[in-house]
C-alpha cells in the first residue's frame, strides 16, 4: 500500500498552534514517518493528554483519542494489548509525560509494550500560559516561579535509559529529517519507543530557538545504541544537547509475553481433557 502524504492529514481540522511553534515542525516529521513505513491510516491510532501536545491527536487522519491529564500510556497499552495489529502512537508533553504521566513511564518500560511515544518538550507549561514544568531549569522565571524556579530539572534521558526502556532517542523540531528517520526507526522497534523532542513554545521561550541551534550536535558517529553506559555518559552531557538512537535493544514485548502464556494456558487446559471455555474457568472460583 501506497499512502499519498496529505492522506495523513486530517483536511477537517487546521492546527491551531501559536505561528512559529515547534509542533509543527513535529507534526510534519512524523507524517513523514508514517508515509516513509506505509502505515495504514485505518491501521493507526494516535492517543494524547492535554496542553499544546495534546492536540496533536486532531491534526492526523487515522483513528484518535484524546484522553485526560497524564493518562495517555495507559489508554494506548490497552489499545495496544486488545489489537497487538495496529500501530499505536501516543503523543505527551513534558508535563503530561514527566509531570502526573511520569509513573506511568516505569510500567510501560518494564511491560516493554509495542507502541512509540513522543515527548515533546519545551520547558514549560504552554497550554496553561507558562507556569514551571518538570525540565523547567533551575533559577528560570515563569508564571508560577516569579523570583526564579526553586527545583532543578528532570534529566529526561538518564531517567529513560535508568527504566531501561527498550528505544531511547532524542531530536528536535528543527531538525525535520532527522526526526523522520528516527520516528521510523522507532515505530518499527519491537518494543517501547521513546523520543525526546526538544519543541520550543515561541509564546513562553523557556527553551529559546537560538540557545538550542547553538547546543545541538549529532551523537558521535563511534556511538553504539546498544551500549547503555556510554548512552547514558552522553545523555548526561552539560554543555552539548545530543541527538540521534542513544539506546536500542531487542527483548520480549508484553503481547509475545501474553500469548506466551495464552499458550501455556491452552496446554494445561488440554492435558486435563477439558476444552478450555468460560464456565470451566469459572468452576475454578466456584
Amino acid at each position: 500500500m501506497s499512502t499519498a502524504l496529505p492522506d495523513y492529514r486530517r483536511k477537517q481540522i487546521r492546527p491551531v498552534w501559536c505561528p512559529g511553534c515547534g509542533n509543527y515542525g513535529v507534526l510534519r516529521g512524523v507524517e513523514k514517518a508514517l508515509r516513509s513505513l506505509e502505515v495504514p491510516a485505518e491501521q493507526t491510532v494516535v492517543v494524547s493528554g492535554i496542553g499544546c501536545s495534546g492536540r496533536f491527536s486532531h491534526y492526523l487522519n487515522t483513528y484518535a483519542l484524546h484522553g485526560t491529564h497524564g493518562r495517555a500510556l495507559p489508554v494506548a497499552t490497552g489499545v495496544k494489548t486488545a489489537r497487538p495489529d495496529l500501530t499505536v502512537l501516543v503523543v505527551g508533553g513534558d508535563g503530561d509525560s514527566l509531570g502526573i504521566g511520569g509513573g506511568h513511564l516505569p510500567h510501560a518500560a518494564r511491560k516493554n509494550v509495542d507502541l512509540t511515544l513522543l515527548i515533546l518538550d519545551n520547558y514549560t507549561y504552554g497550554l496553561t500560559k507558562g507556569q514551571s514544568s518538570p525540565t523547567t531549569p533551575w533559577g528560570c522565571v515563569t508564571k508560577t516561579s516569579p523570583y526564579g524556579s526553586p527545583e532543578d530539572s528532570l534529566e529526561v534521558l538518564p531517567v529513560l535509559l535508568a527504566y531501561d526502556v527498550s528505544f531511547v532517542a532524542r531530536t528536535s523540531s528543527l531538525q525535520t529529517e532527522e526526526m523522520a528517520g528516527i520516528v521510523t526507526e522507532a515505530m518499527g522497534h519491537p518494543g517501547f519507543s521513546v523520543i525526546h523532542i526538544l519543541s520550543p513554545c515561541v509564546t513562553y521561550p523557556v527553551l529559546g530557538w537560538k540557545v538550542l541551534r547553538e547546543r545541538l550536535a549529532p551523537l558521535p558517529a563511534s556511538h553504539s545504541p546498544g551500549d547503555k553506559a556510554a548512552a547514558l555518559q552522553l545523555a548526561c552531557s552539560r554543555d552539548l544537547i545530543y541527538t540521534g538512537i542513544f539506546y536500542s535493544v531487542q527483548k520480549p514485548t508484553l503481547d509475545a509475553r501474553l500469548q506466551q502464556l495464552h499458550q501455556s494456558a491452552l496446554k494445561r487446559y488440554s492435558s486435563s481433557g477439558k476444552a478450555p471455555s468460560i464456565p470451566s474457568l469459572m468452576e475454578r472460583f466456584i
